[in-house]
């Protein structure tokens, strides 16, 4: 673990240049950096986690200029979400320019670019050098980690260092954008908005796979689309339905093994052993605490099925439920 000063720095970005792999702390979440410019550190990234290489990569930079080499065109729209948004929880995909390798892209012909707001990742892009290729710093499948010691759980011993920069303020990885086409399209929601998105740039179309199932044979075009993500070892099934409804129906489930992930209101009405996720009023606190919530699943012992409480998926809820949905494996019951 190295501390997130000039020394931690100065070290983590000489491990990047020599090919290694550092856990980086995020505005959004830990990711797991190498140089983005290189095939085999790329490999190596998804070795790390256990990720299908066919799910690409973020790419990292540190300033708005350096997205240029790496893309065919800054079109106008992305100048003003980059204006608007950047640094910040914003990805933008775009046609990739040949210096970024297939091995980063996921094979596509895009690729996706982000300017965090983090002054710790911010400080470490500008010693390295290089644009870092940085997904969410979990083993595949698990819940995104929101501090270096959820990140230390997952990636001990298969990478060689962790940057901790304390606490993660979003809590949810970033909105993805698909600006490679006529039309903006939403891929991941995020702490970007679509309603804020829309003010910049106008009409936005969400993909199908941001509320639903990607469809079987679909190529992901971005992070966080197309496999089962985010899960506790429990099985979690996502209720939708009213605050009376939902603690009604965990209530009659009682039963040893049972769990509720629940909005903080909820909590004391029920039960169940729970977990609480944020205020059913405060969409920010949710997508802050939900990753933190289901690694807290996990050690609890006792539950092995977990009814979750379904968020509105509007504004940043969007971004919240798209996580849970996934952690659910699609599994939802609307009462």
């Amino acid at each position: 673990m190295l501390q997130a000063d000039d020394k931690g720095i100065r070290r983590a970005a000489e491990i990047i240049q020599q090919g290694g792999l550092v856990g980086i702390p995020t505005e959004t979440v830990y990711g797991l950096a190498g140089n983005a410019l290189n095939g085999s550190v790329s490999r190596k990234i998804f070795a790390a986690k256990g990720r299908p290489s066919d799910n690409p990569l973020i790419v990292h930079i540190a300033a708005e200029e350096e997205a240029r080499p790496l893309v065919k065109e800054f079109p106008e729209p992305a100048r003003k979400l980059a204006a608007a948004y950047w640094p910040g929880p914003l990805t933008m995909v775009l046609p990739k320019s040949e210096l970024v390798p297939m091995e980063t892209s996921g094979g596509l012909s895009t690729v996706a670019v982000r300017l965090p707001a983090h002054p710790v990742a911010n400080r470490l892009i500008r010693a390295c050098g290089c644009p870092l290729a940085a997904p969410s710093g979990n083993l595949s499948g698990r819940p995104s980690p929101t501090t270096a010691r959820h990140m230390l759980h997952d990636m001990d011993g298969r990478i060689d260092a962790i940057l901790d920069g304390g606490p993660c303020g979003v809590g949810v990885e970033s909105t993805v954008l698909a600006l490679a086409e006529q039309k903006p399209r939403l891929l991941r929601p995020g702490g970007v908005t679509l309603e804020m998105l829309q003010r910049v740039v106008g009409a936005v179309t969400v993909d199908p796979a941001v509320l639903h199932k990607l469809a079987d044979g679909a190529q992901a075009a971005s992070p966080g689309m197309k496999y089962k993500h985010y899960a506790p070892k429990a099985k979690v099934i996502l209720v939708k339905g009213t605050a009376e409804r939902y603690r009604e129906f965990v209530n009659s489930k009682k039963a040893p093994g049972v769990g509720a992930l629940c909005f903080d209101e909820d909590q004391h009405l029920l039960k169940v052993p729970s977990v609480p996720y944020g205020s059913g009023n405060d969409s920010a606190a949710q997508a802050r605490e939900l990753f933190d919530a289901l690694r807290e699943l996990d050690e609890r012992q006792e539950i092995q099925l977990v009814y979750a409480r379904c968020p509105e998926p509007e504004g940043v809820g969007m971004a919240v439920y798209n996580r849970l949905i996934r952690a659910a494996g699609f599994e939802v019951i609307t009462l």
